[in-house]
């Protein structure tokens, strides 16, 4: 993605451990949460192959494409997935986000926005409000419920990391369409 090179490193290492705890997710014993963690790690792992600063890695042409075929397939999985759970809506709306900035990124990959452009596209608009509910969303639902607590639960299966874990991705989301 363009801009500056530290930020995009840091959006790269918080994508792929992201990605990395949510491999670890895909040991539970919870089906359901397998199969979205399935989607997530690939959603941070894609995310962190996709910041890494222009200035330190020019990707082959083929690689834009490759990624848009692979998170368009996402995508499908996603809307079919729908069918059963409102959450994969969610992932189908990442992973069209991430086909959006991949054919964006392949028509035009040394394009910067900068002073005097058109300014915002409108899918761009749209999925900048989309994500900043989600995140702000997922920022209060880490909010500790009064009286909270349980029994002892697996590290990979605690819903807390989990959801923060989507938080992460959802400001990575964020931060990868500013800089479209």
């Amino acid at each position: 993605m363009h801009g500056p090179a530290s930020p995009g490193w840091l959006l790269v290492a918080l994508c792929a451990a992201t990605g990395a705890y949510c491999l670890l997710r895909m040991r539970s014993g919870v089906e359901e949460q397998r199969r979205a963690a399935g989607g997530e790690a690939l959603m941070g792992f894609g995310m962190a192959a996709m910041a890494v600063p222009a200035a330190a890695f020019t990707p082959p042409v083929w690689a834009w494409p490759t990624f848009a075929a692979v998170f368009g397939a996402a995508a499908l999985r996603a809307l079919w997935a729908a069918r059963v759970s409102a959450h994969h809506l969610h992932h189908l709306v990442g992973a069209g986000a991430m086909v959006y900035m991949a054919a964006a990124m392949a028509a035009a990959p040394a394009h910067r926005h900068g002073p005097g452009g058109s300014g915002v596209p409108l899918l761009t608009g749209l999925l900048l409000l989309y994500f900043t509910g989600y995140v702000l969303l997922a920022g209060v639902r880490l909010l500790p419920a009064a009286g909270a607590g349980g029994a002892a639960v697996a590290w990979s299966d605690r819903p807390e990391v989990a959801r923060a874990c989507r938080l992460s991705m959802g400001i990575g989301m964020l931060a990868m369409l500013l800089t479209m």
